[in-house]
């Protein structure tokens, strides 16, 4: 008996399972017929422009990975919204409300709407966001900025939150005076690294490192770190932060590194420097001159480097240090 190859119509796709799901993932997207109703849409990574209708209510919404600009004014979920890597997203609506909200690597997303009510919201890799609505409601749970490079400042209104993730967020300087913290924040590389002291709403909230727990004192003090403090520290993730802490040049230009091998490149000298470090593989780095810029560097590169030139040529993409042959360096 042959196989109809007829394809499903549009009533048939769209047409949810005992669940109250319909799911379409990668699929062409098709208008959604009138007066559709499921409980979870899933149209993750759906290919051509999603338009969705209006008055549309769901428990769950899955957009990841699709081309969607905008959501209805009128849209209601309930539980989440999933628009993770959907890059052309612009704006969402005003007075937009769901538990949970995901924006991961949605890049041309600048601004929040106003009045927006969420308990999770994950914006991670938002890399253009940079305003805050006047008004809004994003507490009880978790917000994750991490690489919000853009965004300097955070809103009065925020929290009480579970945690607080702001890693990378280089232009992140201060802290609302009020913010409350139920669990951790994670502070590195960002620009609240640099801080001398923090909101005394926060004075038992937990600090984090890139996940490790720090104390306040290592937060707000790293100038108290001693060299011999890092080389005793038993613990490779914490000497990990420590290093990060006191500085990885620093550290290598007083910890008595072993010169590996030394050569010249169009900055003049430069060395490939070894530290090792107990119970964790050696800390190995090239130590260069910019030619353009005159600084010096400390660039950590993987600790089977045995030349210079191998660690230089390891940094362009190329495992075999005899492809590596730049006309010029800069």
């Amino acid at each position: 008996m042959n196989q109809s190859t007829t394809p499903p119509s549009s009533t048939n796709l769209f047409r949810p399972n005992a669940d109250g799901i319909v799911q379409l993932e990668g699929r062409q997207w098709e208008q959604i017929p009138p007066g559709f109703q499921c409980e979870v849409l899933d149209l993750t990574r759906c290919e051509g422009t999603i338009q969705l209708p209006a008055g549309l209510k769901l428990y769950e919404l899955l957009l990841e990975g699709t081309a969607i600009e905008s959501l209805p004014d009128d849209i209601q979920v309930e539980m989440a919204i999933r628009l993770s890597n959907c890059r052309e997203l612009h704006s969402l609506p005003a007075g937009l409300s769901t538990g949970s909200l995901f924006l991961q690597g949605c890049n041309s997303l600048t601004r929040l709407p106003e009045d927006l009510d969420v308990w999770f919201l994950d914006m991670s890799g938002c890399w253009a966001f940079q305003g805050w609505p006047k008004h809004a409601n994003i507490w009880a749970g978790n917000l994750n900025i991490r690489g919000c490079t853009a965004l300097q400042t955070l809103p009065a209104y925020l929290g009480p939150l579970a945690s607080l993730n702001v890693r990378d967020c280089s232009n992140l300087e201060s802290l609302p005076d009020n913010l409350k913290i139920t669990g951790w924040i994670d502070i590195a590389q960002s620009g609240l690294a640099n801080v001398k002291s923090i909101p005394e709403s926060l004075k038992n909230v937990e600090i984090r490192w890139q996940g490790v727990r720090i104390s306040h004192e290592l937060w707000l003090d790293p100038g108290s770190i001693q060299i011999q403090d890092i080389l005793k520290e038993d613990n490779a993730e914490r000497r990990r932060v420590l290093i990060d802490r006191y500085g990885q040049s620093r550290f290598m230009s007083e910890a008595n590194a072993e010169v590996l091998d030394e050569d010249q490149d169009a900055g003049g000298d430069r060395k490939l420097l070894r530290v090792p470090l107990q119970e964790d593989e050696p800390l190995v780095t090239l130590s260069c001159r910019c030619p353009s810029t005159g600084r010096d560097y400390f660039l950590r590169v993987p600790p089977n480097m045995q030349s210079c030139r191998q660690a230089a040529a390891w940094m362009a993409g190329y495992d075999n240090p005899d492809d590596y042959n730049p006309e010029i360096e800069t």
